[in-house]
Order: C-alpha cells, then sequence, then structure tokens
C-alpha cells in the first residue's frame, strides 16, 4: 500500500523537524548570535525538498536567563529556547507545523494539513 500524499507531506515535515532539532542541539549561543543562529537555521531547512518556509524564534527572556543563571557568557541551545514554525508542501499538500514546549520537553507537532 503507497501512503497518500497527505502521509509523506507529514513525513517530510518529521525529517526537517529532526534535521533542525538535531543538527543544532548543543551549538553555543548567546543574545548576541541569537539572530545569526536562528537565520542559519532557518536557512539550512529551507534548502531540504519540500520545505517552504521555516521560522525559527530564540525565547531570549528565557535564553537570558538560563545564561545569568549559569555565570556564562553564553549557554548551548536547546529546545526549551526556541519557537518553531515549518511549512512543508508536497504535491499541493500544504502541511502547517510547530514546536513548543510541552512538560519540559519540546514536541513537534502537525498544526493543519490541506489539500
Amino acid at each position: 500500500m503507497e501512503p497518500t500524499d497527505a502521509q509523506v507531506a507529514c513525513f517530510e515535515a518529521g525529517i526537517k523537524f529532526g534535521s533542525l532539532y538535531h543538527q543544532f542541539a548543543g551549538t553555543p549561543v548567546s543574545p548576541a548570535s541569537a539572530d545569526s543562529l536562528t537565520a542559519a537555521m532557518e536557512e539550512a531547512i529551507e534548502n531540504q525538498p519540500y520545505c517552504e518556509a521555516v521560522t525559527v524564534s530564540v525565547r531570549e527572556n528565557e535564553l537570558r536567563e538560563a545564561i545569568e543563571s549559569a555565570g556564562a557568557d553564553y549557554t548551548e541551545l536547546t529546545g526549551r529556547f526556541l519557537d518553531v514554525m515549518m511549512t512543508i508542501d508536497y504535491e499541493g499538500v500544504v502541511v502547517e507545523t510547530s514546536m513548543a514546549m510541552e512538560d519540559g520537553y519540546p514536541l513537534m507537532g502537525v498544526e493543519t494539513v490541506r489539500e
């Protein structure tokens, strides 16, 4: 049984999220470098097939608090510092996705599927 276009589009979204998260987790980040890091993340993932748009935002308050409590000038990037939205278009099926923290864990999910 062949997967539907909607199933493939959702699978592609999962691949993009896995790539984004695991490629950049652990990267040193500070308030001064957050903008350039988010731009790099967006551009890297948008290179992948079927990816129409990626928006990455850093939760600056959480980032500053983590840095201040550690007494350093930077910290390592984790999902708790990120808000991500992504649009995938596979064969005319558009999938809108997001990543948000839930119970201390960055959950990636499908928001809408439009055919």
